[in-house]
């Protein structure tokens, strides 16, 4: 409840107490709250006391507001450990993974002219070795958070696109590849902005903020097995870092 006697400021216990009810559940995603006047008499405090709580708590992504309707409570945005961050090859054998994979297409590619991938393969330019490339998105609540672009050795997973396509499970993909399951990852962050593509597949406007994860993994005996590319929505998705010391 509002304590209008104490020492804290009205509008920040309105903001702690709505804060509350979101965890609780009582408040749920996507759902409207009471409108200002409705706080107003539910709680006999000012409108602007109102207003300061629910525009702190809409700027900080608790709440947003859609124009003649109202406020309503942000969905909680998904949680990503870059340290745990995985490719597809990866991702196929983790049942735990968040949401769903929608598979946009893959095809046989040659990366001779594309000196990123060389040098994340660590082979020279010009190398003609046949590679994969996979398409697809992380959907979440039927919602899509993340388009990614995986590239894979077909000299490693000769049949992988075949086995994609006949959607083959997990468990045949990845038969017989003990000695290159993906055991370490290096991987860059940093943001980037919607185009074309990613505004078409992730269905924000061009423009829109992406957090871009670039990661490199490799089998226990150091080769490189993928190289994707992953682009976020910065609305849906949060990054976080755990060191031990």
């Amino acid at each position: 409840m509002i304590n209008k006697y104490g020492d804290t400021p009205l509008y920040i216990q309105l903001k702690n107490l709505i804060i509350e009810k979101i965890k609780n559940g009582e408040y749920k995603e996507n759902s409207k709250i009471p409108s200002e006047q409705e706080f107003c008499e539910m709680y006999d405090i000012s409108r602007p006391t109102v207003r300061q709580a629910i525009s702190d708590l809409t700027n900080s992504g608790y709440l947003y507001k859609e124009k003649g309707k109202g406020t309503f409570v942000s969905e909680a945005k998904l949680k990503i450990d870059i340290k745990d961050y995985s490719g597809f090859t990866d991702s196929i054998l983790d049942s735990d993974m968040p949401g769903e994979r929608s598979i946009i297409f893959s095809e046989r590619i040659d990366i001779r002219d594309n000196q990123e991938l060389c040098a994340a393969f660590g082979v020279s330019p010009g190398h003609n070795a046949g590679f994969a490339k996979i398409v697809y998105v992380n959907l979440r609540n039927d919602s899509p958070i993340a388009l990614n672009v995986s590239y894979i050795p077909l000299n490693l997973f000769p049949s992988i696109i075949e086995d994609i396509n006949a959607n083959k499970p997990a468990y045949d993909i990845m038969r017989g590849k003990y000695p290159l399951l993906p055991s370490k990852s290096s991987s860059s962050l940093e943001v980037i902005y919607a185009g074309q593509e990613e505004s078409r597949f992730l269905k924000v406007q061009q423009g829109h903020p992406l957090i871009c994860i670039k990661n490199k993994i490799s089998s226990k005996s150091g080769q490189t097995v993928e190289y994707v590319v992953s682009k976020y929505r910065a609305d849906k998705c949060k990054m976080f870092f755990e060191n031990a010391r």
